[in-house]
């Protein structure tokens, strides 16, 4: 067997273990972006192909925000043969840790054309005072 067969995987194509890995776990397959504004965190999610009422949005009380949801498979015929599954499909979850600043009581969440976007305000955090404290001695 050659080194070029060695590389190649079903049908002839060449076999890249990343997008392998990305076509068998949902969570790789639901690439989310998180930008930070002056007045928000901004999350995009792009989920194609759902409906906002397949989507789910919370933030648990440890100040996480979970975006998770389901891609179900489309309707099978008996006799219907594949030729090829890339899509995705299954359980999907995201988790982002935010940061104290994030006003979660504030959460808004819109999705059109398969994009979902979380929108999380941010508040001004007060940092601690220095305290100058005086040394004793000589």
């Amino acid at each position: 067997m050659s080194l070029i067969s060695n590389m190649l995987g079903d049908n002839n194509e060449p076999l890249d273990p990343f997008l392998s890995l990305v076509n068998k776990c949902p969570v790789l397959n639901t690439p989310t972006d998180w930008k930070i504004t002056p007045e928000a965190h901004v999350f995009t999610a792009d989920l194609p192909g759902l409906k906002k009422d397949e989507v789910k949005v919370e933030v648990d009380e440890g100040r996480v925000l979970q975006i998770n949801g389901e891609r179900k498979a489309d309707g099978e015929s008996d006799g219907d043969t594949w030729h090829r599954v890339e899509q995705c499909r299954g359980r999907f979850m995201r988790r982002f840790k935010l940061p104290e600043n994030a006003k979660t009581d504030e959460v808004k969440a819109s999705m059109e054309n398969g994009v979902l976007v979380v929108k999380i305000p941010k508040q001004e955090v007060k940092k601690p005072e220095k305290k100058v404290i005086e040394i004793q001695g000589n």
